[in-house]
């Protein structure tokens, strides 16, 4: 009889491990669908699959196929997340109203943003109707949008709306809680697209925005009206009262940041410079309110909790410590959230620890990979895209870490205070170690440092910095202690990023091979004899010894980043690579070089040899400081002039006429600007560095922003100009691409690197036109995403929109 039970669990526990692995798996296939379903197939899938767990859940089988419980828990999950995209879908912005002057009346939904260009912000709307009073028709647009209220009037999209005085007191003046009435233009949410780059729009469907724009403040508008203040968002209002106070009582800026973000989780309050030196030195994780910091707090919450448990004997004969400690825990690291923003990752990781002290007090002991396998089916329940998320794996994989080296038994099993610490430090030690392939693989760079810098700052953060910014919301003078001890760590992590090799990139591995490479690290960290640990290095090595696959001796291929409004073309030939323009500069703390080319070299393994920048205009040399610092061995050639900021970053060599040089059979030529154009030009745009790139079979002419003159005499003084691939000049302006280049060039196809509704209308619809002409297949960054081109396939472009759509990507009307 208790052989025929202890069979009868296995294989109840054995199909509902494949159950919950199947939710995991129906999700995962549902995020990867280029267009949604009827929400009555989702409907439908869901039900079924529920219905038949239900059944098999309530008769015993003697032997249950797992893979019957696979794709019915595969039904239910998949089901689910597509019946909420679905809904989530139906709040998309109307394309007839993008661009287009709108009123909204709405609540400011979270705390604002600002900073010296101005302040961004979230609105909850609760009307809208066109800015134009003679017509009194309403108009739906999205429950939340983004909004930006710029202080010079220039927006991101470039637009430099007539001023009116007083603007930036306005905009100073806003809350969180406030109701105002603005006139706004909204757009589609629209980002970049680049192979292993950053999904803004997953991002922003996630957050439940569904358009982003920017107030008018124009003489022709109607003013910004603040209407009342309310009673709505208050955690936000309170938020940003503690931040705005820690600005005021710390004097140092950087210092500020960093208290204010452990506090309330502003992450925007830190310097980007101290973001670099974090990541480097592999503490990002501390400074940030992540759910790694959120599973640390609970950690630290469930220990005292538990601690002063134990001194009433009242209370602890009325509910055990574990218990209490378990529970205050995971209440604290809540409220903990709540205050801190309540992020999608803090909002994850509070749903998992609820999960996992929901098993423990209701007494199930459950095996820890069925338990960690519940936590992630809850998670993703909740918020499917949490699957496509860096930190949800993190997060995961952490809470996994500690489930299996004993995080998650009851606080009072490891006595005396000497024993806690002890075992405080071993734990994040574990941590830090077991994330730290994972890392590798997220994100293709690890801190070498990071062991030694984790070993002080975690102690440090987790118990000085964090504990005196909390309780300097009560006591204000503490933050001066806390600013203290910011600066005294801040020190050590500048000395260990600044030395040589403080970091290992590598590039980003085939899905398998990440899947062994995650799997290895966590066998490491695992509390098994170091006989078994030792087998999870061979699962690493395929992961280090990874090389990004390259064009053969003889071919070379060309991508074009999505950057938006700018330039940025990479070129690889067998062994060497060359960056033609370093695209945009977004804001006065954001540029394409950190959020897309630097992120993009690194998970292509690349190391560059030269940067060409075409001539010095920003939406060409914007992001060419952050790739020098991480390129420097690159060579910089460009025509910028002696004194140009970039110069001092690294000495130019300028590009003239007849330079020439082979790469790997590929040969490169400058064939603009002569020398004696440096002498007469008017504009930066007369001296753009126009480069070919030919093997013999296929020929690529980056044109830079040349214009009509200029192309008039490219044309004059070169024998062939004739190639397959051109880059659009000057982004497809009406100032350029004329008749009489396309006919010398005769290419294929065209590039254009230009912004999504940019405000200067690239490409023009002339020129467009002229294209189709002359049977060039025109090719945009808007459409398409991150364009790739190969010689040993000239007539092929390959898009990223094509090759990675998802249904929540934004598709031209």
């Amino acid at each position: 009889m208790t052989r025929a039970k202890a069979s009868g669990g296995v294989v109840a526990g054995s199909w509902a491990f494949a159950a919950l692995g199947g939710t995991l798996v129906g999700a995962a296939l549902q995020l990867h669908q280029a267009r949604l379903w009827s929400a009555a197939f989702y409907a439908a899938l869901f039900i079924a699959g529920l219905a038949g767990l239900a059944v098999l859940s309530r008769r015993r089988w003697s032997y249950l196929p797992m893979f019957v419980a696979l794709a019915c828990g595969a039904s239910a999950g998949g089901g689910l997340a597509g019946w909420r995209a679905v809904a989530y879908a139906d709040g998309a912005l109307d394309p007839a109203l993008e661009g287009r002057d709108l009123q909204v009346t709405g609540v400011v939904a979270q705390m604002p943003q600002r900073n010296e260009g101005g302040t961004r912000f979230r609105l909850d709307v609760e009307s809208a109707r066109w800015a134009d009073e003679r017509i009194e028709t309403s108009v739906r647009v999205p429950a939340r949008i983004a909004l930006g209220w710029y202080r010079d009037d220039t927006s991101l999209w470039g637009r430099a709306p007539e001023g009116r005085a007083g603007g930036a007191a306005d905009a100073a003046s806003l809350h969180a809680g406030e109701r105002w009435r603005l006139t706004v233009r909204l757009k589609a949410p629209h980002g970049n697209l680049n192979p292993h780059g950053f999904d803004n729009e997953l991002w922003m469907w996630e957050q439940g925005v569904r358009a982003s724009g920017y107030v008018r403040t124009g003489a022709r508008d109607a003013a910004p009206i603040r209407l009342q203040s309310t009673w709505l968002h208050p955690l936000e209002r309170a938020r940003e009262a503690v931040r705005d106070a820690v600005f005021e009582r710390v004097a140092d800026a950087r210092q500020a940041g960093v208290i204010a973000a452990l506090v309330t989780g502003d992450q925007g309050a830190i310097d980007r410079g101290d973001w670099d030196i974090f990541r480097a030195t592999g503490v990002a994780h501390l400074m940030s309110i992540s759910g790694l910091h959120i599973t640390m707090f609970a950690w630290l919450a469930a220990h005292a909790v538990g601690a002063a448990w134990r001194r009433s004997v009242r209370l602890t004969l009325r509910f055990p410590a574990p218990q209490a400690a378990l529970v205050g825990g995971v209440l604290l690291a809540g409220l903990y959230a709540l205050f801190s923003g309540w992020g999608v990752p803090s909002q994850r990781t509070v749903w998992m620890l609820a999960t996992a002290a929901l098993l423990r007090l209701t007494g199930r002991r459950w095996p820890w990979p069925h338990v960690w396998l519940l936590i992630a089916a809850v998670v993703v329940a909740i918020d499917p895209w949490a699957l496509m998320q860096a930190g949800f794996w993190l997060s995961f994989v952490a809470v996994g870490v500690l489930f299996t080296t004993g995080f998650m038994r009851p606080a009072g099993e490891t006595t005396g205070p000497l024993l806690r610490l002890l075992a405080f430090f071993r734990e994040q030690w574990v941590i830090t170690l077991a994330l730290t392939p994972l890392s590798l693989l997220l994100f293709q760079q690890v801190s070498v440092v990071g062991l030694l810098a984790n070993a002080v700052a975690i102690p440090w953060v987790t118990l000085v910095i964090t504990p005196l910014a909390m309780l300097g919301t009560a006591v204000p003078p503490l933050w001066d202690l806390a600013a203290w001890a910011v600066q005294a760590l801040a020190v050590l992590l500048k000395w260990l990023a600044a030395l040589p090799y403080a970091t290992l990139s590598m590039a980003a591995p085939p899905a398998w091979m990440a899947g062994f490479g995650v799997a290895g690290g966590v066998l490491l960290a695992m509390r098994l004899p170091w006989s078994l640990r030792l087998l999870g290095l061979p699962l690493l090595l395929p992961v280090l010894l990874w090389q990004a696959p390259r064009p053969s001796a003889g071919q070379f291929e060309v991508l074009a980043a999505d950057i938006g409004q700018g330039n940025a073309v990479l070129v690889r030939t067998a062994t060497h690579s060359l960056l033609y323009d370093a695209g945009p500069r977004y804001s006065l703390e954001s540029d394409a070089g950190h959020r897309v080319l630097v992120p993009l070299l690194r998970a292509l393994g690349e190391r560059l040899d030269m940067l060409v920048l075409s001539h010095r205009d920003s939406d060409h040399t914007g992001g060419a400081a952050a790739v020098l610092a991480m390129q420097p061995q690159a060579e910089v050639l460009s025509s910028i002039e002696a004194n140009h900021p970039l110069q001092a970053v690294r000495p130019n060599r300028r590009c003239e006429a007849g330079q020439r040089w082979t790469w790997d059979g590929v040969d490169f030529e400058i064939l603009h600007p002569a020398p004696a154009d440096y002498l007469f030009f008017t504009k930066p745009n007369a001296v753009s560095c126009v480069l070919r790139i030919a093997n013999g079979r296929a020929t690529v002419l980056l044109a830079g922003d040349v214009e009509r003159l200029q192309e008039a005499a490219l044309v004059a003084r070169t024998l062939e100009l004739r190639a397959d691939v051109l880059l659009a000049p000057h982004h497809g302006s009406k100032t350029s691409s004329s008749a009489a280049l396309l006919e010398a060039v005769r290419p294929r196809i065209a590039l254009v690197q230009a912004g999504y509704r940019n405000r200067f209308g690239h490409p023009a619809r002339e020129v467009v036109e002229r294209y189709a002409a002359h049977g060039v297949r025109l090719v945009e960054n808007v459409p398409c995403g991150a364009a790739l081109w190969r010689s040993r396939a000239p007539e092929e472009v390959g898009c990223e929109r094509e090759r990675n759509a998802r249904y929540w990507h934004h598709r031209l009307p």
